[in-house]
């Protein structure tokens, strides 16, 4: 056995490899599973007591001795460009890479903002963590008051008298931030992840996005509000777009509406996708509430306003045909290549 180990010494010492395929049979041959070291380990099991000590020591360094020369072979052959380890053949082609795509959320995203920009709306942002005075109570919501009950909130401390800290639940809360901080004119828009303690699934998420707008100024008007999701639908869907306002209700505004559109899949004449209406609701708006302008510092006598929300997941649906919301979350490689022709 001490006779093969020197011969296997000398072998390893005078080793080298000019390819991968070379380096990768060494390592097979002397460090793989039924290698040559493996098999001397086998045997060693059958050495005699006295001379297991001196032998294992040699036995020990033989190992190390292989997996040195290994490692030093393979750092230096990784070290070596692909060119001179391919033998020099500028020839063969390089290595291919996949191209990344953005997010389907993201694309929406951007096309909602990018439209309202054109109409004079800057992008406002805020936390995700609000206290009640900004989630509820600014916005028109009392304390006990039923409209609460709409929205299903994680709650992160439960306290008294408004003390309240939860994920927010909409980005009204970015509205009420600005209106507080500032002057009019406003004219912004609120994109944003929001947080409902709901069930997933394919039609519910408990965190989902959001772009909700504001509108206030001097002698702003219901037909103004209108007229700007008109425009919005039309840039978005294409024109021919049919819309429809119908009466809603919402504490922080006043006359409310939601506001649906002829379906995009079936173009009106009926699917599962418009529950076979036609018609498929895309966002909620109104005239900002007086109390709300009032709890923000702003004369609701001299000064009015609309505002407008609308999930980003439900324009998403209606723009790629997604009909399961989880599939926005999953990270799906599959799903998310669709979107590689996306980018801009």
């Amino acid at each position: 056995m001490q006779s093969k180990i020197d011969q296997y010494t000398s072998e390893i010492q005078a080793f080298t490899a000019a390819k991968a395929e070379e380096l990768e049979a060494f390592r097979i041959k002397f460090l793989g599973t039924k290698g040559i070291i493996k098999d001397l380990f086998e045997q060693f099991k059958t050495v005699s007591t006295e001379e297991k000590r001196s032998f294992g020591k040699v036995l020990n360094q033989f190992k190390q001795l292989a997996e040195t020369r290994y490692n030093e072979l393979k750092e230096n052959f990784d070290a070596k460009p692909a060119a001179q380890q391919a033998g020099q053949d500028l020839t063969l082609p390089g290595d291919g890479f996949e191209v990344g795509s953005r997010h389907p959320l993201s694309l929406v995203r951007n096309e909602i903002i990018d439209i309202f920009k054109r109409l004079g709306f800057v992008v406002a942002e805020g936390p995700e963590i609000e206290d009640d005075w900004h989630n509820f109570s600014a916005l028109n919501f009392p304390e006990e008051h039923p409209a609460r009950d709409m929205q299903d909130t994680f709650f992160i401390r439960k306290g008294e008298g408004g003390d309240d800290i939860a994920l927010r639940t909409h980005t009204s809360s970015v509205q009420v931030r600005m209106m507080e901080n500032g002057k009019p004119p406003f004219r912004a828009i609120m994109p944003g992840r929001v947080y409902r303690n709901e069930a997933i699934s394919a039609r519910a998420h408990c965190f989902f996005h959001q772009i909700e707008g504001l509108y206030v100024d001097e002698n702003v008007s219901f037909s103004d509000l209108k007229q700007t999701l008109y425009h919005f639908v039309q840039e978005l869907y294409g024109e021919g777009t049919q819309v429809r306002f119908r009466p809603s209700y919402f504490p922080f505004t006043e006359p409310s509406a939601e506001m649906d559109i002829s379906c995009t899949i079936c173009k009106g004449a009926g699917c599962n996708m418009c529950k076979y209406s036609g018609w498929v609701e895309i966002l909620g708006c109104g005239m900002v509430d007086p109390n709300v302008l009032e709890n923000c510092g702003i004369d609701s006598k001299k000064y009015t306003g609309f505002a407008f929300g609308m999930g980003m997941e439900r324009i998403a649906n209606l723009k790629y045909v997604i009909r399961d919301l989880r599939l926005f979350s999953e990270n799906d490689v599959r799903f998310l290549k669709q979107f590689q022709s996306e980018i801009i």
